[in-house]
C-alpha cells in the first residue's frame, strides 16, 4: 500500500506531515491574500447590481485562489516555483523580491513554518490514521481564518462554514481528540454548533441593546459553532474562557501602548481559534485536571 511506510515509522509520518504541512502553509498564504479581496469584489458586484440592476456591468479580470498567477505587489513579477519554495525560497532571496528588490514579509515564511510544526505536532500527538487527518483540517482552516481576521477583522463564510459542515461529518467516526476523553459523538456535534452560535449570539444582542453598541461580529458566532462542531458542547466553556482571558489582556496590552480608549476594535476571532486549537490538543486533560482539584479538596 501507498501509505503502509507512514503508518510503520512515526518518524517518518512526522517528517512526511511537516513538509506537507510547510506546502499547505505557502497555499494558505494565498487564501489569506486572496479570500478577503475575492469578498470586496463580490460585495462590491452585488451593491452596483442594486444600485443599477439594468447596467450592463464590465466583466472583472478573474481573480480567485488559481487565477491570476502569484506575483510580487510592487513590481507585478510573477513568482516562478523556485521563488516559491516555503521558507527557503525567502531565505535565498535575501527577504527581497528578486525582480525589484522590494522587501518581502517575515508573515510569510512565518505561516508557512507555523502550519509545518503545527502539522508535524499533530502528526506526533495523533499518530498516523484518520483523526491526524482531521486535526490537520481543522488546524490549517484555523491558521487561515486566523490570519484573515487579524488582518480585516472579518471570518468568512468560505472558511467558516466548510470548518463547521466537517466537524459534524467527522463526528460520524466518533473521535477521540485526547486521552481518555469520551468520544465526540454526532448528538454532541450538533448540540455543539447550535450552543456556540446561540451563545455568542445572545451575548451580542444582550451587549448592543444595553450599549448600543455591537461588542464582536457574526463571523464570531459561526467561529463558535464550528469549534462546537468539532469539540462537542462540553468543550464550549474552557475554550471560550481562555479566548476570553486571553483577549482581555491582549486588549489592555494594546490599549495601554497605543494609548486609547476601550473602544479600540480587536478581532476576537484569533483567540477562538487558539483556544479551539488547545483544547483540540489539550483540553480534555486539562478540564480532568481541574475537576480532580475539587474531587480531591
Amino acid at each position: 500500500m501507498l501509505f503502509d511506510p507512514l503508518a510503520a515509522s512515526p518518524a517518518l509520518f512526522i517528517g512526511f506531515t511537516v513538509l506537507l504541512g510547510l506546502l499547505i502553509g505557502s497555499f494558505l498564504n494565498v487564501v489569506i491574500y486572496r479570500v478577503p479581496i475575492m469578498m470586496d469584489n463580490e460585495l462590491r458586484t452585488e451593491c452596483a447590481a442594486l444600485i443599477d440592476p439594468e447596467a450592463t456591468l464590465v466583466a472583472a479580470p478573474k481573480f480567485n485562489l488559481v487565477v491570476p498567477r502569484s506575483a510580487c505587489p510592487t513590481c507585478k513579477a510573477p513568482i516562478t516555483a523556485m521563488q516559491n519554495i516555503p521558507v527557503v525560497s525567502w531565505l535565498a532571496l535575501g527577504r527581497k523580491c528578486a525582480n525589484c528588490k522590494t522587501p518581502i514579509s517575515a508573515r510569510y515564511p512565518l505561516v508557512e513554518l507555523a502550519s509545518g510544526v503545527l502539522s508535524g505536532f499533530i502528526a506526533w500527538h495523533f499518530g498516523f490514521g484518520m483523526t491526524a487527518l482531521a486535526a490537520l483540517i481543522f488546524t490549517w482552516l484555523l491558521i487561515a481564518l486566523t490570519m484573515i481576521d487579524f488582518d480585516t477583522q472579518f471570518l468568512p463564510d468560505q472558511l467558516t462554514y466548510p470548518l463547521l459542515w466537517s466537524g459534524l461529518i467527522v463526528s460520524l467516526a466518533h473521535p477521540v481528540w485526547s486521552e481518555g476523553a469520551a468520544p465526540v459523538l454526532p448528538s454532541d456535534s450538533i448540540i455543539g454548533a447550535a450552543a456556540g452560535y446561540l451563545s455568542l449570539w445572545s451575548v451580542y444582542w444582550v451587549f448592543k441593546l444595553i450599549t448600543g453598541k455591537e461588542g464582536m461580529g457574526y463571523g464570531d458566532f459561526k467561529l463558535f459553532a464550528a469549534l462546537g462542531a468539532w469539540l462537542g458542547w462540553k468543550m464550549l466553556l474552557p475554550v471560550i474562557l481562555f479566548a476570553s482571558a486571553v483577549g482581555a489582556l491582549v486588549g489592555i496590552v494594546i490599549m495601554i501602548r497605543q494609548r486609547k480608549g476601550g473602544d479600540t476594535p480587536i478581532a476576537f476571532g484569533p483567540f477562538l481559534a487558539i483556544a479551539g486549537w488547545l483544547t483540540l490538543i489539550f483540553g480534555n486533560a486539562v478540564v480532568e485536571r481541574y475537576l480532580d482539584m475539587f474531587v480531591r479538596g
